[in-house]
């Protein structure tokens, strides 16, 4: 009996819990809404298995794609990525194709090599660090491309930037030998080979094939495209863009730039190196044996607005079309990537210096062979700014004859005032009277306004050239002097919370002091020449014209030269403090009026001839008063 009542119960306790369970379930059954979604997802995620496989059988032609699964490629597969990129597809399934950077380090690089693309993901200069304390790099984050263009012979057109290369690192010597190898079989290649030596910033680097003329398609270009973002280095990203450009050497010797601003490009022939210069550094491809025979060049200005477009001054790209040699390519060339530092550049022997802009001309001419060897010598044993004042100095020494001269023509001008005023009073009525007088007063006297303007005029080409030298003087970067604590930058001494346009967002305090001094400079000079300068009729007012200048002179050194390197205007502001001292000690030590004036009466006595120039003058100036007189006796009548 108890049997038969426990088989009872469990099977009233099964029927409960399975009605239970029924009773759940229809409670928790989805709604015809739930049911619908449910449906769709199904549906979807059918239709993305679908997409999956249809992608695992299509295979396309860049490397990325491949790295990932490139050893679980079956025949097939295979078959169908040689039908997208023909030969180099052996390349693609090899073990490198999964690798991504080869790091070298020497004295002075520390350099990655990406597999893809086979050229320099990054180019690290060991020895200097920008304004900001940062390493300097010149190659960083994709801002640098490097890619040949080919044709092959079953009609494809192919970039090596879309394919993985062998590399193999090994020494020669005790130079280091980077092989980046695009294979289309173990002993079939096109290769990057790059040699790095110790201590050197030149980098010998070659591009050959080898048993690749049965691939390649001759008939079709093969192009060489090197592209460059410059990476903002400096305090100032203005004032870094200032000096940044494209330059190059062609036609045996001859150097030109692209444009400073904006966009320019030039199509060259015989083109020796192409240097993408970024003020400091430069990255530079040279032709090593033979010039290109062609380049196409761009620039392109990326600072419109210096508070946003921080990161890169200019882009700048080059196009060479590359030459082929029984079906192969062999050119060799060489890569700097370094410092924009005449020392530097000058020891390669290829005028690689030229591209450092120190003016044209006779001002290029006098920073070659007069500052920079100047500088150099006293800055191997002084303070970089000590040496600025003592070549100053010596510059202001060198020129003092200069002021004398200006001085002395000033002296005689005084002396002869009130004769040439009597004159002019003479002959209020007949102005070309009172110039020929004027004229031949000042010439018997041995003075002319014009003499003590000519020796001002020659001091411009070594304003200039000092103009051009201070801001590209490598050997001042980074050095500081009192407050100034880079001496190829601006001297911030105030920092504004607000952006002045023309003048920056800080305040610099050596171009103050040195407007300061222009000022008072100009007013103890210009005021004396007011004093003995007549205004002539038909003439500017050049008393008028000086008086602006004082003003003038010193603001635009003050607004200009805020973001300018503190080195110039330190120069400019002992120079002017030194011409004042000279200006002085020549008018109270030297010059004597009364030895002047006896010297202006002995002239006077002696006869005077004129020179041919002087006589036409003088028959042009009486044929003019003739016609003059003519004229107005015709309006008489």
């Amino acid at each position: 009996m108890e049997e038969k009542k426990f088989d009872v119960n469990s099977i009233i306790g099964f029927v409960l819990i399975f009605g239970i369970l029924l009773y759940i379930m229809y409670q928790n059954q989805p709604t015809p809404e739930e049911l619908e979604a449910q449906k769709i997802a199904e549906q979807e995620q059918i239709e993305a298995q679908k997409k999956a496989r249809k992608q695992e059988e299509t295979l396309v032609t860049t490397a990325d794609d491949y790295v990932a699964n490139i050893q679980e490629l079956d025949s097939t597969q295979r078959a169908e990525l040689q039908s997208k990129v023909g030969s180099f597809a052996y390349a693609m399934t090899l073990p490198s194709a999964k690798e991504k950077y080869t790091t070298v380090t020497t004295d002075v690089y520390e350099l990655k090599f990406n597999t893809k693309g086979g050229h320099l993901a990054e180019v690290k200069l060991r020895n200097f660090v920008d304004y900001d304390s940062v390493p300097i790099y010149m190659v960083k984050d994709n801002n640098s491309a490097f890619n040949i263009s080919f044709g092959t012979s079953d009609n494809r057109i192919l970039n090596t930037q879309d394919f993985p290369f062998e590399p193999t690192v090994s020494k020669s010597g005790d130079n280091t030998v980077v092989s980046m190898k695009l294979k289309v079989s173990e002993r079939e290649y096109l290769e990057y080979r790059y040699e790095l030596k110790p201590n050197d910033y030149m980098i010998d680097f070659s591009i050959k094939s080898l048993g690749l003329s049965g691939v390649f398609n001759t008939s079709q270009p093969i192009t060489l495209d090197w592209q460059q973002k410059s990476i903002r280095h400096s305090k100032s990203i203005s004032y870094e863009n200032r000096y940044t450009r494209l330059t190059y050497m062609y036609n045996d010797g001859k150097v030109d730039k692209l444009s400073q601003g904006g966009e320019d490009d030039e199509e060259l022939k015989d083109v020796d190196w192409i240097s993408y210069r970024q003020h400091f550094f430069s990255s530079i491809l040279v032709a090593k044996d033979t010039p290109f025979k062609k380049a196409s060049i761009t620039s392109t200005d990326l600072v419109e607005d210096e508070e946003i477009d921080t990161l890169y001054t200019k882009l700048y790209t080059t196009k060479l079309p590359l030459a082929f040699s029984g079906g192969e390519i062999n050119k060799n060339m060489t890569m700097y990537y370094g410092p924009t530092d005449s020392k530097t550049l000058k020891q390669y022997d290829r005028g690689l210096e030229e591209s450092i802009p120190f003016g044209w001309g006779i001002f290029g001419w006098i920073n070659k062979a007069l500052f920079i060897p100047l500088f150099g010598f006293l800055s191997s044993f002084l303070p970089y700014g000590i040496a600025i004042i003592v070549m100053t100095v010596l510059v202001k020494i060198m020129l003092s004859f200069v002021q004398y001269k200006q001085f002395l023509s000033q002296a005689k001008m005084k002396i002869l005032k009130p004769e040439l005023d009597a004159v002019r009073e003479k002959y209020k009525d007949n102005k070309l009277k009172a110039q020929q007088e004027t004229m031949a007063i000042q010439s018997r006297a041995g003075a002319s306004p014009l003499s003590g303007c000519l020796p001002g005029l020659m001091q411009i080409p070594v304003f200039y050239a000092l103009f051009m030298f201070f801001p590209t003087a490598f050997a001042l970067r980074q050095k500081s002097f009192l407050w100034a604590d880079d001496l190829s930058s601006f001297d911030s001494v105030l920092d504004l919370p607000f952006h002045i346009p023309f003048y920056g967002d800080h305040v610099s305090l050596f171009p103050i002091l040195a407007a300061i001094a222009i000022f008072f400079y100009m007013k103890m000079t210009t005021g004396q020449q007011m004093a003995t300068q007549p205004t002539q009729e038909g003439m500017p007012d050049m008393q008028k014209m000086m008086k602006y200048m004082i003003y003038f002179s010193p603001l635009l050194m003050l607004i200009f030269f805020n973001n300018y390197a503190s080195g110039l205007s330190l120069y400019y502001f002992i120079s002017n403090l030194i011409s004042i001292g000279i200006m002085l000690v020549i008018k109270n030590y030297i010059i004597d009026e009364e030895k002047i004036l006896a010297k202006i009466e002995v002239s006077k006595k002696k006869p005077k001839k004129q020179n041919k120039f002087q006589r036409k003058m003088a028959e042009m100036m009486e044929q003019a008063e003739q016609q003059k007189q003519a004229q107005q006796r015709g309006k008489k009548k």
